[in-house]
């Protein structure tokens, strides 16, 4: 510490010469000042490369250890997934690593570029775990149990022991209301078993934020991400505000559909007359069942055509989906995600793949994730070997994924004869805005329930989760009921503070659907542009999107990929 501080006096000394001397000395000065600035490098450069050593180690024995214990779902495995994800963030916990990477930034005009966005990078991760390395371990211990939970977790209905999937099933499939309500309530069940849990881990994670000068972990991770929390705010009290009027015309066209095909009059609709539990996607529409053109598939069916699609723009995942998991197993994780295990050419999916509809869009979301992984450029410092930022990683999923459900994407790709898709076109269309617009209405709920039950855990959670649900969804509250329903979400352990950027996500998956339309000098809706043979896509990804890494910060990543700044103009007109 001493030699850089040094170097950075002598860079002020030089600085002051160079204003009053003449020629001969001037360039002495110069070359003074060339020589610092190398030194810095030098030193900075040493710096990460020792620090990508240790870093790339660790972050593989937690990937690992993650992925092992996703799929067989046994305590042993979490625990030890546990201790690795300690290691890592013990890592990033060390003060004196931490002091000589703000030491070194304080001279960023003396870095090379990459270096500088490299440190900065580096400074965010350390900067989240300067805590006591028993607040860490604590931390990581709860969150794992309350995964551990999660993952094993078998609601009973009927005297039998039930999974997500199938309940899920069950509950598209029932009419009656009171079965409805009795399968909804089982695929509640599990935020019982968890919320005490999860408020305890919300106050811990409380102390780690104060402990770090935020007011709370919610403002600790926003800031953490990179995002300005009163912009942020500010994005999402528009789209409230941009929203409201065209869900409530939509809702209500939905209810009145709800209500004739299960029988209830609108007036007496509940949140278990949806078939999604948190009604953050819509039920099918009487006109449109997208299921039946996947009914006579085979589950690995699925898994081709999303092979083929990929393949046909120049982002072959041959390599990627030999390495994954796809189909259901008794301890195996319910849900899905994608993983790079090196930040290398290990990138895998964990799925549990049906023959549906809602399937084949999941597939091809992981997959886009996966691609974006894949074609990250390798060149980059370790540490920039990620996406832009989690948002820009989760538009990509969500562009891709939304094809599967895109008229022309299933003839093209899924093999549904034209004549049986074009009448169910405009069906299919209304379906995705509604999908939008609920979705949007459903981060609001996740974006400020979050804000509140960090700025204060003791409040009573129960009330405030359905205050929002009431006031951003528009559902109607159970009678009677004080159950932790937002605690079976599992977005609170595995993902906190998270789901602004899946909105965010929307908004720039739209931006980029807009780029390739203007790149195909495609005339006409962003809905009807075929990706058929378009290896130009795939190239345009890879070279503007991918390849970039975090090598830059977002706004500037955003603009240089699209050729603007983030705007909410392009989702906006998908509404429509």
């Amino acid at each position: 510490m001493k030699r850089f501080l040094l170097l950075a006096s002598a860079t002020v000394l030089s600085l002051a010469v160079f204003g009053c001397t003449q020629p001969e000395t001037r360039k002495e000065a110069a070359e003074t000042m060339k020589n610092t600035a190398s030194d810095a490098q030098v030193q900075a450069k040493t710096f990460l490369d020792a620090y990508f050593v240790e870093y790339s180690k660790l972050e593989k024995a937690q990937t690992l250890g993650y992925w092992k214990a996703a799929n067989s779902g046994k305590k042993e495995d979490f625990e030890a997934f546990a201790a690795a994800d300690l290691a890592l963030k013990k890592l990033h916990s060390d003060a004196k690593r931490y002091a000589e990477i703000q030491a070194m930034l304080k001279n960023a005009d003396q870095l090379e570029p990459i270096t500088r966005r490299s440190l900065e990078v580096a400074e965010l991760a350390f900067k989240g775990n300067q805590l006591p390395d028993e607040l860490l371990e604590k931390m990581v211990k709860m969150s794992s149990d309350i995964e551990l939970t999660f993952n094993t977790f078998r609601a009973e209905l009927d005297g039998e022991k039930a999974s997500n999937n199938q309940l899920l099933g069950k509950l598209a499939k029932a009419k009656d209301t009171a079965e409805r309500k009795k399968i909804w309530t089982a695929l509640k069940a599990v935020g019982a078993a968890v919320a005490p849990k999860l408020i305890a881990l919300a106050k811990v994670r409380n102390e780690a934020a104060k402990h770090l000068g935020y007011k709370d972990y919610w403002y600790m991770s926003v800031a953490l991400q990179e995002h300005d929390a009163d912009k942020l705010l500010a994005i999402f009290a528009e789209l409230k505000a941009l929203t409201k009027t065209p869900f409530m015309e939509m809702k209500a066209k939905l209810d009145a559909e709800v209500a004739e095909r299960l029988g209830v009059k609108v007036e007496k609709i509940m949140p278990w007359h949806y078939d999604n539990p948190f009604f953050q996607e819509p039920p099918p529409s009487k006109a449109l069942d997208l299921d039946t053109f996947f009914k006579d598939r085979k589950k690995e069916d699925i898994v081709e055509m999303a092979r083929a699609f990929y393949t046909d723009i120049g982002l072959p995942a041959d390599d990627l989906i030999a390495k994954s998991d796809f189909f259901e197993r008794e301890g195996k994780d319910q849900h899905a995600f994608c993983i790079t295990i090196d930040r290398d050419a290990d990138v895998r999916m964990l799925l549990n793949i049906k023959p549906t509809s809602s399937w084949m869009e999941t597939m091809l979301h992981e997959t886009g994730h996966g691609v974006y992984y894949k074609w990250i450029d390798r060149a980059l410092p370790f540490n920039l070997r990620e996406a832009a930022h989690i948002f820009t990683t989760e538009a990509v999923a969500m562009l891709f994924g939304a094809l599967g459900k895109n008229p022309q994407w299933l003839i093209d790709y899924a093999g549904v004869p034209a004549d049986k898709v074009e009448p169910l076109t405009e069906a299919i269309l209304n379906q995705r805005r509604r999908e939008q617009l609920i979705f949007s209405r459903w981060t609001l709920v996740m974006l400020n329930f979050e804000k509140a039950m960090y700025a204060n855990p003791d409040q009573d959670l129960n009330k405030l989760w359905w205050d929002m649900v009431e006031e951003y969804q528009m559902l109607k509250r159970p009678v009677d009921r004080n159950a932790p329903d937002w605690a079976s979400k599992p977005h609170f352990t595995i993902a906190p503070v998270y789901y602004h950027n899946y909105q965010l996500g929307e908004v720039y998956a739209a931006q980029l659907r807009h780029a390739l339309t203007k790149q195909a000098k495609h005339e006409g809706p962003a809905h009807k542009l075929s990706y058929k043979g378009r290896k130009d896509f795939g190239k345009f990804f890879i070279d503007k999107v991918f390849a970039p890494g975090t090598k830059t910060d977002w706004p500037t990543f955003v603009k240089n990929s699209t050729g603007e700044d983030l705007t909410a103009k392009y989702f906006a007109t998908e509404l429509k």
